[in-house]
């Protein structure tokens, strides 16, 4: 089956036979130069590659294993620093909120607003979201069947936004560890929308080590030829040019050497599967 195209920006699309979205960039927004510093990284690998980029980094962690953790600048100063982005390089962005409050404030500026994995189930957040007009990327929860993620698009579009889609970042089949069951991509496709692979999260070892998120980094690169085959329309990865160094996600952030062999994997898995 194939899906219905959703419009990210006036020229870029994905689903419907159009090229794969990848979805890149920091965790958590660490600091202005930081941030156009990846953000230059990304445009340099958008040319060379010729594939569609949307730069991702969030404001604000809502959602971090320990109190002491870093959050982020908040919505204010994240959002001055993610216009700077798209005015220096022309990306298209994403980032999440976790309040409804924040969904008008946010769409002045971004061109995808995600809903975080554990809020999936949010009504009024997903509402808030969809009510903008702009795409919505709805990170499944990891205790969610593909079969129940179908109710979330359904509140997106009954808010009038044909432009929602679902990320897939795996399931808590056991402690502190998720695994990623190539089954829900033709189960989450056959609603429509076309679906997007959480490269970086679906590596995740919640908790593992404590006060901090564990992670396999390891299986990124298998697990996105996997994803690939089985219909990902999208691929989401956090990148970083020093993830040991990274202020949230250090286990599982990539580094851009390491997102461009993904990419070109990728790339070679659509051109074996023209039908996808």
């Amino acid at each position: 089956m194939q899906t219905r195209p959703i419009a990210i920006t006036d020229t870029i699309s994905f689903g419907g036979g159009h090229p794969p979205l990848f979805i890149a960039g920091p965790c958590v927004i660490e600091s202005r130069e930081h941030a156009l510093r990846m953000a230059r990284t990304l445009l340099a690998l958008r040319d060379e590659l010729k594939i569609n980029i949307v730069f991702k980094s969030s404001f604000d962690k809502a959602n971090r294993t320990s109190i002491e953790s870093f959050r982020g600048p908040g919505l204010e100063k994240g959002l001055e620093i993610l216009r700077a982005v798209k005015g220096e390089t022309g990306l298209p962005l994403l980032s999440d909120i976790h309040e409804w409050q924040q969904a008008d404030r946010a769409a002045e500026v971004l061109d995808i607003i995600q809903i975080p994995a554990f809020l999936c189930r949010q009504t009024d957040l997903i509402a808030a979201a969809a009510r903008t007009g702009k795409a919505v990327g709805v990170k499944k929860g990891q205790f969610l069947s593909p079969e129940e993620a179908k109710n979330i698009l359904d509140k997106g579009r009954e808010a009038g936004n044909e432009r929602v889609f679902i990320t897939e970042r795996g399931s808590s089949f056991g402690y502190q560890n998720l695994v990623v069951d190539m089954r829900s991509f033709p189960i989450l496709r056959s609603f429509g929308a076309p679906v997007v692979y959480d490269i970086t999260h679906s590596m995740q070892k919640p908790g593992g080590e404590g006060k901090q998120t564990g992670g396999t980094p390891q299986f990124a690169r298998p697990l996105a030829r996997a994803a690939a085959a089985a219909g990902a329309e999208g691929f989401f990865m956090e990148v970083h040019d020093n993830p040991p160094a990274a202020l949230s996600d250090r286990t599982t952030q990539i580094r851009p050497g390491a997102v461009r062999e993904i990419i070109t994997d990728i790339l070679a898995m659509r051109a074996a599967l023209p039908e996808i």
